[in-house]
């Protein structure tokens, strides 16, 4: 499905059709959501799975994710905020996107999804997140984020980004570059997957994509003044560390 913008145009398809929910019935997501044109399409696959986009064309080739954990609402919200902003943007390459990773999570308001928590099932063959990973691995892009939200007086319960230097020293750099620009405070590893095996951000760094997982503040379920916009920065961020926009 090709939709257009005011002058923006965006491929939308879908990559795992059991992942489909209506997302139009978590109250608490849409109370903070107006959408526009593009984002109405985007809602309206989710029903049919795992929404992808693409916008513009041509290298850096970087991918955002978002909505692993179904009741992290921020960072979801934060893509349509996205797709507005950059309306009025020059992309100097392409953007892949997943806004909604299992959008039937995020209709129940759910951190798991078939009773697992898919981001610490990425190496395992059929679940979403490996999907994911597959899906990435054959876009051939040069870097990662996946964006999340964290609870206060949980881990970490601070803005932040989780990064590693080993195999991938990028994601390091990344990440320094993204707590530079925000308030957000860095959070390494020495190798990916010691610490977090499973996680959807070390197995792309396993597999030599290098990738960050960035968090911002905000209670499970729910939209935290200020946790969207601070989500959106750091998906900015990570876009100009590729000069993508």
């Amino acid at each position: 499905m090709r939709v257009c913008g005011e002058d923006m145009r965006v491929d939308i398809s879908t990559i795992a059709p059991d992942t489909g929910g209506d997302i139009t019935l978590n109250k608490k997501f849409m109370k903070e959501l107006v959408p526009g044109e593009i984002g109405k399409n985007i809602i309206d696959l989710a029903k049919k799975g795992t929404p992808l986009l693409k916008l513009g064309s041509g290298n850096p080739r970087i991918f955002l994710c978002a909505g692993i954990h179904g009741n992290e609402l921020p960072p979801q919200l934060a893509f349509f905020q996205l797709l507005d902003y950059l309306e009025n943007m020059e992309i100097r390459g392409t953007l892949f996107m997943v806004p909604i990773a299992i959008p039937y999570a995020t209709m129940k308001n759910s951190r798991r999804f078939q009773g697992w928590d898919m981001n610490r099932k990425t190496s395992k063959k059929g679940y979403i997140s490996n999907t994911i990973l597959k899906t990435v691995q054959k876009l051939a892009v040069a870097a990662a984020a996946d964006f999340h939200s964290t609870q206060p007086q949980s881990n970490p319960g601070v803005e932040s980004v989780f990064c590693s230097k080993e195999p991938c020293y990028k994601s390091f750099q990344i990440a320094e570059h993204i707590t530079n620009q925000t308030s957000s405070k860095i959070i390494s590893q020495e190798k990916a997957g010691i610490l977090y095996g499973g996680a959807l951000e070390d197995e792309l760094n396993i597999s030599k994509i290098p990738a960050v997982t960035c968090e911002v503040v905000s209670r499970n379920g729910l939209v935290d003044q200020g946790s969207v916009e601070r989500s959106f920065l750091q998906m900015k961020s990570f876009m100009r560390f590729f000069k993508v926009i």
